[in-house]
């Protein structure tokens, strides 16, 4: 009841305040004119801030005007034989002053917004461009120059520097992230849209990667409990570049990519990027090799709007590893090296296509963007699965299962954008089909056995096995619809109050139907999703924040499998999340972020230890935590980004499978995390960076520890010249021993020895 009060309270205080007529953006303004001071005609303005643009001409007299949110940002004047690139914070008042274009030669010049640390805008967490520290919410935003320095090429890489995310093992053969102590295959994002299929993801067409933190459904929509990943990819522009990425090192690892831009003519551009990787692995039997492409066009046919195609091809192929087991309560003394099972029938391969399209268009102070994404995925793995170990600890135990999924995604997003003054005021819908294929197969060891002994210390298995259905194994297809409408204000009540108000409505609707048997099911959920945020800013660099948003998983859970008649009649999952905190720009290029926050799940569920392919409720679910987040440029020679976070994440009601206050799995109390780079010289820097946790439970039934650790990563880099640089990362400096993550009491994975990799980046 006092749910319903409040979110038709919020209702109602979202509809008042859009009725109110104040305004949030700045009228930007000013004047082009050549070193003598004449007025430059017809020459193009843009206003970069993060992958938002937003452009228009000079008239007759060399004037201009824009519509801009307060932030900073990269503007850029330029005709034929002239231009201008400098980095300007729009403020409300401005006056506007005249920008001196220089004469240049076109095809010399490279602009680019800012490569470091610091990303000062971002659209994903309001889908208007703001200022990042006027997001009333925590977010971590990893760009690609911190991914080139620390040599990251997957989700896995990207979340060890984030605070208050975890990386969950996800039976290694896909992304699972654990955040506010809530894990997720599927609250991953590219480009603000859903890419839920579970697989490993590339970083090589990225220009960043963002962790939302905390429920997201007012604009990601159902799911995002404890936050969410979004991949933004490059984008073709209008200034060149070339860039070539070359590594290779510990366990064989090789791997180029390719980063093309060219502009065709001032209205069209291309843009190209590629990856190859091909590596072993310091687990035995284990290797990967992707490749990936993925061209983009952007198209201007008018100063007042843009359309951007975009297309990627990505296949991964790896050897399926579930890691090790547990002994007295603690991971298997083995060599960390120790595979169990067959490595040569153990596989994971996934190949998606992804294709997308964007309309923008403005029309005064309104924006219209529109957005469609299409996905089709195929993913197949199969392994072997460790399990218990025997008494005398002299035998394991082995299993084996493969599965298949076949999905497909299309959506649409539509978004309505007015800049009046203090208020920017956004509408949106969002429609999308999922149609899934699930097909699982059980191992049988001599066509009769579902599992089989090994030895303790050499778990390797060669007995045939053969695969067929169980009485229980998958075979069903699905589909899954969604309609949403959401509304949201960011209001100005003056220089020093801003407020975030929105409400999304979902209707989700799921059909199920299994092929064994001819059964059909069906759910449908309603899902309304209330945010309300309030920044207060006592200057304009800092931002101190409250906010409250709830999110929704529907009873068919974030894959949406299966559906039973259990699980028909549940009702959807809620995350209630409560958060204060701070943001402080102390410079352009160095920002400070806190926050403390209390996250509710109700009607959770979670893995049940002794059968990892069952999922059981737990009635409920509690984490209290605190961030705090550092990133930037501290110094002109000195950058670092990391943070530390502590957690407290526990079950608050008891069940059958968990008693009341049990840890929730894979949820340290304390992580820390902090990468330093320093510029010794003009050419040569050095990095060193430290990661480290407290001890986690392996699952819910807190029977498994994995110890806490200490590790130390060190990188140099070297400019040969304006276009050459030479680094070398050296991983786990002090090569210590530690388990890195895990998907149940008996599937440990050990985290990789000492390992060096060398890299050559050079721009042409």
């Amino acid at each position: 009841m006092r749910a319903t009060e409040t979110q038709s309270q919020l209702g109602r205080f979202v509809i008042l305040t859009f009725l109110a007529l104040p305004a949030w953006a700045a009228q930007f303004e000013g004047r082009a004119v050549d070193v003598a001071g004449a007025p430059i005609a017809n020459a193009s303005v843009s206003a970069f801030a993060g992958s938002s643009t937003k452009t228009t001409r000079t008239d007759a007299d060399g004037h201009f005007a824009l519509a801009l949110d307060p932030g900073r940002y990269v503007l850029r004047v330029a005709d034929d034989a002239h231009e201008i690139v400098e980095e300007v914070s729009v403020i409300d008042g401005m006056t506007p002053h005249d920008f001196v274009l220089q004469t240049v030669v076109r095809d010399t010049i490279t602009v680019r917004a800012p490569d470091g640390y610091v990303v000062p805008n971002i659209t994903s967490a309001t889908k208007t461009a703001t200022p990042l520290r006027d997001v009333p919410q925590s977010v971590t935003v990893v760009t690609r120059r911190l991914m080139q320095d620390q040599v990251m090429t997957s989700v896995g890489d990207v979340v060890r520097y984030v605070p208050g995310v975890m990386l969950h093992q996800g039976e290694n053969n896909r992304d699972q992230v654990i955040m506010r102590g809530n894990s997720s295959s599927a609250d991953f994002f590219v480009d603000g849209v859903r890419d839920d299929v579970q697989y490993y993801r590339d970083l090589y067409n990225l220009e960043r990667v963002e962790a939302l933190k905390g429920p997201n459904a007012m604009i990601f929509g159902r799911g995002g409990a404890g936050g969410v990943i979004n991949r933004v990819t490059k984008e073709a522009g209008f200034t060149p570049l070339r860039e070539l990425w070359l590594q290779g090192g510990a366990w064989n690892d090789r791997r180029v990519s390719a980063d093309l831009d060219q502009p065709l003519n001032d209205k069209l551009a291309l843009r190209l990027n590629g990856v190859y990787q091909k590596s072993d692995s310091f687990r035995k039997g284990v290797e990967l090799e992707r490749q990936g492409i993925a061209p983009s066009l952007t198209f201007l046919p008018s100063d007042r709007t843009k359309v951007t195609f975009g297309y990627e091809y990505f296949h991964d192929g790896r050897g399926a590893d579930r890691g090790i087991s547990s002994y007295a309560g603690k991971p298997a003394d083995v060599p960390i090296e120790t595979y169990y099972g067959n490595p040569d029938d153990s596989r994971v391969r996934a190949t998606v296509h992804l294709a997308s399209a964007s309309i923008d268009h403005s029309i005064g102070t309104l924006s219209i963007r529109n957005h469609t994404q299409f996905g089709d995925y195929d993913r197949f793995y199969q392994n072997y699965v460790p399990g218990a170990v025997s008494v005398d600890k002299s035998r394991v135990s082995i299993s084996a299962y493969n599965n298949a999924t076949q999905r497909q995604n299309l959506f649409n997003q539509t978004d309505l954008t007015w800049n009046l003054g203090r208020h920017t005021l956004l509408a949106g819908t969002e429609l999308g089909r999922q149609a899934t294929d699930n097909f699982r197969n059980t191992g049988f060891f001599n066509t009769t056995a579902t599992s089989i002994s090994a030895p303790y210390l050499n778990p390797i298995v060669t007995t045939p096995v053969t695969y067929r259905q169980s009485a229980t194994d998958a075979n069903n297809h699905l589909i899954a619809t969604v309609a949403a409408a959401y509304a949201q204000d960011q209001f100005a009540v003056s220089p020093h109050l801003q407020l975030v108000a929105g409400l999304r409505f979902d209707r989700f609707d799921l059909d199920y139907h299994n092929n064994r048997n001819g059964d059909d099911l069906s759910r449908a959920d309603n899902l309304v999703s209330p945010r309300l945020g309030i920044v207060v800013k006592p200057t304009e660099a800092l931002s101190l924040y409250s906010n409250y948003s709830i999110s929704y998983l529907p009873g068919s859970g974030d894959q949406f499998s299966s559906l039973t008649t259990i699980t028909e009649q549940l009702k959807p999952e809620q995350f209630t999340n409560y958060e204060l905190g701070a943001k402080w720009d102390a410079s352009s290029s160095f920002s400070l972020t806190t926050a403390v926050y209390r996250l509710d799940r109700t009607n959770t569920r979670s893995t049940d230890p002794n059968d990892p392919t069952r999922i059981v409720q737990t009635g409920g679910q509690r984490t209290n935590g605190f961030e705090f987040g550092v990133n930037g440029r501290v110094t002109n020679r000195w950058s670092i980004a990391g943070g530390y976070s502590w957690q407290d994440a526990f079950v608050a009601s008891a069940t059958a499978t968990a008693r009341a206050g049990a840890t929730v799995a894979q949820v340290p109390h304390h992580t820390f995390s902090l990468w330093n780079n320093y510029d010794l010289t003009s050419r040569l820097s050095t990095a060193l960076g430290i990661v480290a946790r407290t001890n986690m439970f392996a699952a819910i039934d807190n029977t498994v520890t994995l110890p806490g650790y200490t590790e130390l990563d060190a990188a140099a880099f070297y400019r040969v010249t304006d276009t050459v640089r030479l680094q070398m990362n050296v991983e786990n400096l002090l090569d210590t021993t530690y388990y890195k993550n895990a998907d149940s009491n008996t599937n440990i994975s050990p985290g990789a020895p000492r390992g060096v990799r060398v890299a050559v980046l050079t721009r042409f």
